[in-house]
C-alpha cells in the first residue's frame, strides 16, 4: 500500500507514525495537494492528503477512516478496547484534531488568501477555537497524564502530539509552549520514538 501526502500536513503524519506503531509496512509518496497537485490527481482525482492506496487501487481518504480500516486489516489498534479509557482518548483525539483544523484555517487564510480579503473578526473567533482546543487539553493532562512511551501509547498520545508539533511549527506566537508545559513535554518524550523520528515534521 502508498500512503500519499507530505509529512508537513498532521493527517498525512498521524497516519504514518500509526501505521509504523501498528507495524504496518508502506511506501510513503510525498506528494503536494499544491506544488505537485497533477502526480496527486494520478492516484486520487479529489487530492486530499492523505489518501491511503490499496494494494487493488482503492484510494482511502481521510486520517481517521484511514486508520479505522487498517486497523481492521491487522486486528490490532491503538485505541483503548475499555470503555472509559476510550472515551477519554475520543475525548483528546477530538480537540488535537480541532486544534489541526483550526491551525490549517489560519494558516491558509494569511498565505493563500490576499491581505485585503481577510477578514479579521474570523481569524480572532478561529485563534479563540485553536486557543480553548489547547488550553482544554493541557488542563485534560494535567489532571490525567497519556502514556507516550511503547508499548503503552494510543492514539490519543499520537494524535495529540502531532498536533502539537504542527501548531508549534506554523503558529508558535499564538499558542505558546511556556503556557502549555503539559503539552509540550508530551510533545518532546513522543518525538523521541523511532515511529516519530520516522516520519519527520519537514
Amino acid at each position: 500500500m502508498k500512503l500519499i501526502g507530505m509529512l508537513d500536513s498532521p493527517y498525512v503524519r498521524r497516519t504514518a507514525i500509526t501505521l509504523r506503531l501498528l507495524d504496518v509496512a508502506f511506501e510513503h509518496l510525498s506528494l503536494s495537494v499544491f506544488s505537485t497537485y497533477d502526480s496527486f490527481k494520478q492516484f486520487n482525482p479529489v487530492v486530499k492528503a492523505p489518501t491511503l492506496l490499496l494494494d487493488d487501487g482503492t484510494a482511502l481518504m481521510d486520517s481517521t477512516l484511514i486508520i479505522d480500516h487498517v486497523e481492521h486489516i491487522v486486528g490490532r489498534s491503538l485505541m483503548p478496547q475499555n470503555l472509559p479509557q476510550r472515551q477519554r482518548d475520543t475525548f483528546f483525539i477530538g480537540l488535537a484534531l480541532a486544534a489541526c483544523e483550526k491551525t490549517v484555517q489560519i494558516v491558509y487564510e494569511r498565505n493563500l488568501r490576499p491581505a485585503d480579503k481577510q477578514h479579521e473578526p474570523w481569524i480572532a473567533r478561529v485563534k479563540a477555537q485553536l486557543l480553548a482546543a489547547y488550553a482544554t487539553l493541557e488542563t485534560a493532562l494535567q489532571q490525567e497524564a497519556l502514556p507516550v512511551e511503547k508499548p503503552r501509547i494510543t492514539q490519543a498520545g499520537v494524535t495529540t502530539a502531532v498536533a502539537w508539533r504542527f501548531t508549534q511549527m506554523m503558529l508558535p506566537e499564538i499558542v505558546s509552549a511556556t503556557d502549555h508545559p503539559q503539552l509540550a513535554e508530551l510533545s518532546l518524550r513522543a518525538e523521541l520514538l523511532p515511529e516519530f523520528k520516522a516520519a519527520p515534521p519537514v
